[in-house]
């Protein structure tokens, strides 16, 4: 085999493995947030914590839309203080102000960004994809938990306020169902 060939059965190797790479990237930066916490990421409980402190904290809520995305998003509280291993329910309100069909994905996080691996969701609208018909609105519940460990991690044990933030995305209606008008309104019968 010449000295060519080998350069070019390298160079193809190197561009196999740094596609390989970059395809793993974020599977395994998702899975790495899920794990540590980063970046605000918060973990999913299957249950309220067995551990309630007579300590406190406030959670903050925050709600944003992307750039283009036909909806209005708040919560309907903007504050809550619990005791922390204590379940909190919080819910937020959406609107589709189109006259059409839009689907939804709401991407989370938490602030301060060590506060995530703390900060169990155990029933959430951001799990899965909201779809809204023209001008419904809509309340969707978040159910979670600080788990008290928080309080016994130098690094979080001085963390007081917690804010969850949630922005929605539209994405394509699920089942390849096509985005519809709001009919016209019927003109009144004389």
């Amino acid at each position: 085999m010449s000295a060519n060939s080998r350069i070019l059965f390298r160079l193809l190797g190197v561009i196999l493995f740094m596609g390989a790479a970059a395809w793993a990237a974020v599977p395994f930066y998702s899975w790495f947030c899920r794990t540590t916490g980063y970046g605000g990421t918060t973990n999913v409980a299957e249950a309220g914590s067995d551990e309630v402190l007579d300590q406190t904290i406030e959670v903050r809520f925050d709600a944003n839309v992307a750039r283009g995305m036909p909806w209005k998003f708040r919560p309907v509280q903007n504050t809550m203080t619990l005791r922390i291993g204590e379940t909190g329910l919080a819910f937020f309100e959406a609107e589709n102000t189109s006259d059409r069909v839009v689907a939804g994905t709401a991407a989370y996080n938490v602030a301060p960004d060590t506060a995530g691996y703390y900060f169990d969701k155990i029933q959430c609208f951001c799990f899965t994809e909201q779809v809204l018909q023209p001008h419904e609105k809509v309340e969707m519940p978040v159910s979670f938990y600080v788990d008290p460990a928080i309080t016994r991690d130098p690094d979080t044990d001085r963390i007081h306020s917690i804010t969850l933030s949630y922005t929605f995305y539209e994405t394509p209606l699920p089942d390849g169902r096509q985005a519809q008008a709001a009919p016209a309104p019927r003109p009144p019968v004389n």
